[in-house]
């Protein structure tokens, strides 16, 4: 009786779970491929003929390959450069700042620039790199150039620098949290026993904020992968995405090959998860 009234008590507790599962994730993914093996007639309708073309033209394209290739140089740049950030934010936060209640104030104001639209985000930065911007400026009044750098703005310089503004603080958040569980004595009992700095970094902290790294690493790539709105901004549209493809084939109504897009890059993305998982046992993170 005990083992079926928990049972009945574990299915209840996922209910809520599987009510938005189910009806906001699954039911449009199958929809989503229900579509993508429909052919279009042209004009925005689908024929309800079962076929793998859409498929096969997306692995036989050069084009798809080249495009996932710079959706994943975005990705890796971006995830490279937050992750060096958000680390050494996180441990001055948690390690150099003696006042919990300073860390805690000094890691809300972190947040603070998230606290506005993306889009303005993204605006800001034209006034900073732009020919005439700031930067160029300050570099032109100190006398270190002579003429405008053009490749601040408008270049793949451009949006690895606004999706590192944009995406850094995902990698502060699990970071931070998973430094200020470390116990502090460990590190000064690592330190009596004349362990270098470098030592304790390697063998304590690095190890022990892996969890929330790879939390991190699932935020970025998965953000990078699935946008193309810093991609069309900060380009100046010099520069092309998966996702800015999809965008174009709804655009001219060819449903059926956006909808395989779609499926292909949802796969791509769960593929990254499923390989950052198998690296970190996050469940360790969750349930600390």
């Amino acid at each position: 009786m005990s083992t079926k009234r928990a049972d009945v008590f574990g299915w209840l507790a996922v209910t809520p779970l599987l009510l938005v599962i189910i009806p906001f994730f699954l039911v449009p993914i199958a929809v989503i491929f229900a579509a993508s093996v429909m052919e279009s007639d042209g004009f925005g309708g689908m024929i309800q003929t079962f076929t793998l073309d859409n498929y096969i033209s997306i692995f036989r394209s050069q084009l798809t390959f080249d495009l996932y290739f710079e959706t994943a140089k975005y990705a890796v740049l971006a995830w490279i450069f937050s992750t060096i950030i958000g680390f050494w934010v996180s441990y001055f936060l948690v390690f150099h700042v003696r006042s919990p209640l300073l860390a805690i104030g000094l890691f809300l104001v972190c947040t603070v620039p998230f606290w506005t639209s993306n889009i303005i985000r993204m605006i800001s930065w034209i006034p900073l790199l732009g020919k005439e911007g700031l930067v160029n400026q300050a570099l032109q009044g100190v006398g270190a150039i002579d003429q405008p750098l053009t490749f601040l703005l408008f270049s793949p310089f451009a949006v690895v620098v606004a999706y590192v503004h944009q995406l850094t603080i995902f990698m502060i958040v699990p970071i931070f949290n998973s430094m200020a569980k470390i116990d502090k004595s460990l590190i000064e009992a690592a330190r009596d026993s004349g362990a270098s700095r470098f030592e304790v970094m390697r063998t304590i902290i690095l190890p022990m904020s892996k969890t929330g790294i790879a939390l991190g690493t699932i935020f970025v790539l998965s953000i990078v992968m699935g946008d193309f709105f810093v991609v069309k901004v900060m380009s100046g549209g010099g520069s092309a995405s998966v996702v800015g493809a999809l965008y174009e084939d709804v655009g001219v109504l060819q449903y059926p090959s956006a909808a395989a897009s779609s499926i292909v890059l949802t796969v791509v993305v769960l593929l990254i998860v499923f390989l950052v998982l198998r690296t970190v046992d996050i469940r360790k993170e969750i349930t600390r």
